[in-house]
């Protein structure tokens, strides 16, 4: 282990190399903005979507089935989801990994102002991260929503009428389909998110990217936008990503094994 946290033995020297350049301008920020993707998930058990082995990469027809117009014209399709999840919530097992954690000590060395996230699983919550900090711009699956009228409740309420024989339960407010409180395809962001996730790179001095493939927008514009306003870029991903030739710094590697050296946490 060197003075700087970083196991030669286990990585090329390409990768300690670059592991190096990127904790340095950590270490020199005031204002770190991260975005992270479901890359930052995996060691948790979670698959990613676009990687390789992706969801989606492998089955494509489940790309089209998470749409808003599936869910709302489809009834097997809600039927189908709210079983899968009564014999446990997708996430529930899920422990956060190193990754996580190592985000969390940027907001204890007073680095992180905010944590964009378009992971829904909840474990940056379940590391630590201070919730007021984190914009989870694709929603969560804590809670589930009304599709007519927006009233919101805790997801294992909804569990609860499913494990009681309810096989696709409506709002009790208004009659309405009821819906994880994740963004679907063809389901408006939320503004008020947005904005945030904007004004924060715009004031960031540092942006790092974790385990996106930085290809889904209009989130993934939160790059270019701190890019133009001064701030430095580090990506951190297994594989390339579409704004590799944007960053001052790319780390492709496990996100586990250099995030911790990278945020001063190892």
């Amino acid at each position: 282990m060197s003075e700087n946290g970083l196991d030669r033995g286990t990585m090329s020297g390409h990768t300690a190399e670059a592991v190096a350049r990127a904790r340095a301008l950590v270490d020199e920020a005031a204002r770190v903005v991260v975005l992270t993707g479901a890359g930052v998930s995996t060691d948790s058990g979670i698959p990613d979507f676009r990687g390789p082995n992706g969801v989606w990469t492998r089955n494509p027809a489940a790309e089209k089935r998470a749409t808003l117009e599936h869910w709302m014209s489809d009834r097997q399709v809600r039927v189908e989801r709210w079983q899968s999840m009564i014999d446990g919530h997708p996430n529930s097992l899920r422990e956060p990994n190193p990754g996580h954690h190592a985000i969390v000590h940027l907001e204890t060395r007073g680095k992180l102002d905010t944590l964009i996230t378009q992971n829904v699983d909840g474990l940056h919550h379940a590391a630590g991260s201070d919730p007021s900090k984190v914009v989870e711009i694709h929603g969560n699956t804590r809670e589930v929503n009304c599709l007519s009228c927006d009233d919101r409740a805790p997801m294992e309420r909804l569990l609860e009428r499913v494990r009681a024989g309810e096989d696709d339960p409506s709002c009790r407010s208004c009659g309405g389909i009821l819906k994880t409180a994740t963004i679907s395809f063809g389901q408006a962001l939320v503004a008020s998110d947005l904005d945030r996730a904007s004004e924060a790179a715009r004031r960031a001095d540092l942006l790092l990217a974790v385990g996106s493939t930085l290809s889904v927008y209009p989130i993934a514009g939160v790059v270019p936008v701190a890019k133009r306003s001064g701030a430095e870029v580090v990506i951190v991903n297994l594989e390339p990503t579409e704004m590799d030739e944007l960053a001052d710094v790319v780390v492709t590697a496990s996100i586990s094994a250099v995030l911790p050296s990278i945020t001063g946490a190892a």
